[in-house]
């Protein structure tokens, strides 16, 4: 019998940021839920290239960051980035960005997709540890795509 994959869920962003936290909330609200034992959930925080161990060793990863695009606020995005042109217009600062975190991870021979969830967010917002109601009910929705995509690669 062969080991499952291993897949890492890898939320990024700034709790104390209001809405830039949405990938932190996220990832946190989807370990509250039954998952296999080959899923690793990771509260990557503002990121950073100590987050290249982790992604290195998965199979799978997931990703979920917030972003400053044009879309409507709340707006969730899937996407499969490879290339400059596959990245949402405005991924939020960390102290790297998700772009160059990935780079960086298939420079170093990362030959898995990364499936990034990038939420969309008003970058006006005031300091806050709280969600908007738009990023609440986009958390919860990235959260139920992530968990139907869970149970169809099983």
């Amino acid at each position: 019998m062969s080991t499952p994959p291993k897949t890492l869920i890898l939320g990024l962003g700034n709790v104390i940021m209001g809405d830039e936290g949405v990938g932190v909330h996220t990832v946190r609200a989807i370990e509250t839920h039954p998952l296999p034992p080959n899923v690793e959930c990771l509260d990557g925080g503002t990121g950073g290239f100590i987050l290249l161990e982790p992604l290195q060793q998965a199979d799978r990863i997931f990703l979920i960051d917030a972003t400053a695009d044009e879309n409507p606020y709340g707006t969730v995005t899937r996407t499969t980035p490879k290339f400059v042109k596959d990245y949402p217009p405005t991924l939020t600062a960390h102290d790297i960005g998700v772009k160059d975190l990935l780079d960086a991870f298939y420079i170093q021979g990362g030959n898995r997709d990364v499936i990034l969830y990038a939420i969309s967010i008003d970058p006006k917002q005031p300091i806050s540890m709280e969600l908007s109601e738009q990023c609440e009910q986009a958390r919860d929705e990235t959260v139920r795509r992530i968990l139907e995509e869970l149970s169809s690669l099983s």
